[in-house]
């Protein structure tokens, strides 16, 4: 599979959950274990430039597709732009569900780079976040859509 630009050939069941190839075996932390059923968001990364929830993706099928990661939205080792507008508006209080939101973020400005209102609240509806850091996290998203343009 290749991950964040780097080819990774591992021997692993094709049943293994992507979530924990991930994390156990090429140790990238910015997905989090949240609730292993695809209800939280913790978990998301992009494959083939579309948000996913990793702890429900098998390894059989991201043979051959293009995953990245948190980390893999990072230039030159600095923050890319939305996790940079994350930054900026200081849309996290615990911070678990970041991973999450940045990810399903750029995985919708990179389908619809000017999305409205709407569209931003409906891509993050089922992204959970306990801390209550909603008006923080629009506020983020907004400066990323703003930037970008």
């Amino acid at each position: 599979m290749r991950v964040n630009g780097t080819e990774h050939h591992l021997a692993l069941p094709g049943s293994t959950k992507l979530l924990f190839i991930l994390r156990n075996d090429l140790a990238l932390n910015g997905p989090k274990y949240g609730c292993g059923l695809g209800e939280c968001g913790a978990c998301m990364v992009l494959v083939d430039g579309r948000s996913v929830r990793s702890c429900c993706v098998p390894a059989s099928a991201v043979v051959g597709r293009e995953v990245v990661t948190l980390e893999g939205l990072a230039i030159d080792g600095a923050p890319g732009p939305v996790q940079r507008a994350f930054i900026t508006e200081q849309a996290a209080q615990c911070g678990y569900c970041l991973n999450g939101m940045i990810i399903a973020t750029e995985g919708l400005l990179r389908r619809v780079p000017q999305p409205t209102e709407r569209q931003i609240r409906d891509e993050l509806a089922h992204n959970l976040c306990r801390c209550g850091t909603h008006v923080e996290i629009l506020a983020a998203i907004r400066r990323a859509v703003a930037e970008r343009a």
